[in-house]
């Protein structure tokens, strides 16, 4: 094994590895302010977003009574509802709990108590009338 030294017993061990630096990126949400999206009562902050893969990861705010018309998701999402609730046809997913939705998937979403939610997106999501993710129109003051 190139690179290895050996050790007691016959057993070669690969010299140990450092740390990326530069690796890491630190994000502080509590320092981002709301983006408000295209659709009524429903604010982001993008932590990450890859907009060649399509991926990213937001925090997303529902006011009471907010409404996430129907959509498809071509890939996996996951949502980790933080505080208040999301349903969909299929259930609530309230503070603390989590959900995933298959790729292929149709839905539409509300909050009637308000929420935030971690959500975590392989490709976003396609909306009736193909807009394709949530489109951001300003900052929250």
């Amino acid at each position: 094994m190139e690179g290895s030294t050996k050790i007691s017993g016959g057993l070669k061990r690969k010299p140990k590895q450092e740390p990326t630096i530069g690796g890491s990126t630190y994000v502080r949400p509590q320092d981002m302010e709301w983006q408000e999206t295209s659709f009524d009562k429903v604010w982001l902050k993008v932590l990450y977003e890859d907009k060649a893969k399509g991926e990213s990861t937001v925090l997303i705010k529902l006011e009471p009574g907010a409404h996430l018309p129907f959509h498809v998701h071509p890939e996996l999402e996951q949502a980790f509802v933080l505080e208040g609730s999301i349903q969909d046809h299929d259930g609530i997913c309230r503070a603390g709990e989590y959900v995933w939705r298959k790729a292929g998937s149709y839905h539409e979403n509300r909050s009637d108590t308000g929420a935030i939610v971690l959500g975590v997106y392989r490709k976003q999501n396609v909306f009736v009338g193909g807009q394709s993710g949530y489109r951001v129109k300003h900052a929250k003051g």
